[in-house]
């Protein structure tokens, strides 16, 4: 639980404190010379967001979390603009960032969609907020329509990849996560073909 995480008085991690400029100026040159490569191959190089997020602006154990805000993630696929660089969007961990997952997701898929800085995307759902996340839930039953986000990712043309991740564990049967991850790829491919027929 991130909210009981940080009530405990832990120490910096072996980094020390790395602040929200520190920590631009290391993504800076990662990009620098990351991002050149890309494009001479022709290969995409896709960010997931930091995950989970954080409630508070300085992020944890004297790490910022820059990369765990939308804000953050919009500043990012504008250093280095490259048609190669863009994101692994994880839809769980960008709803936990949201005071209003399922009002607000819809939104944030248009702004990186239509951008085409969607490369992928971890098609999952929460239960929670921004500050109260509760727990990774099967797509059917978190706090996101999974209908509404699927048009909008289907209104921006995007047409890669939908993948579910983090399969929920299930009270009792620790160990159905393969039948787990099934379901949320029966779940999702069975969303797909439906909503090919709704006009």
């Amino acid at each position: 639980n991130v909210q009981e995480a940080l009530k405990e008085d832990l120490p910096n991690t072996r980094a020390g404190v790395v602040n929200a400029d520190a920590f631009w100026e290391r993504i800076d040159y990662f990009l620098s010379h990351v991002v050149p490569v890309a494009n001479q191959y022709q290969v995409n190089i896709a960010c997931h967001p930091q995950d989970p997020g954080m409630p508070v602006p300085e992020g944890y154990r004297g790490v910022d979390r820059v990369l765990g805000t939308v804000e953050g993630l919009k500043k990012f696929v504008a250093m280095h603009e490259s048609p190669h660089h863009g994101l692994n969007f994880c839809q769980g961990t960008v709803s936990e960032d949201l005071e209003d997952p399922n009002t607000q997701i819809g939104d944030v898929i248009r702004y990186f969609g239509s951008r085409k800085k969607i490369f992928n995307v971890h098609f999952r759902n929460i239960r929670g907020h921004r500050g109260d996340f509760v727990a990774e839930m099967f797509p059917d039953e978190g706090s996101v329509d999974f209908v509404k986000a699927l048009k909008v990712y289907r209104e921006v043309g995007y047409d890669k990849i939908l993948m579910p991740d983090h399969a929920p564990r299930v009270p009792g049967d620790p160990d159905a996560r393969n039948e787990n991850f099934a379901f949320e790829f029966g779940y999702i491919r069975g969303l797909i073909q439906a909503e090919q027929h709704i006009t």
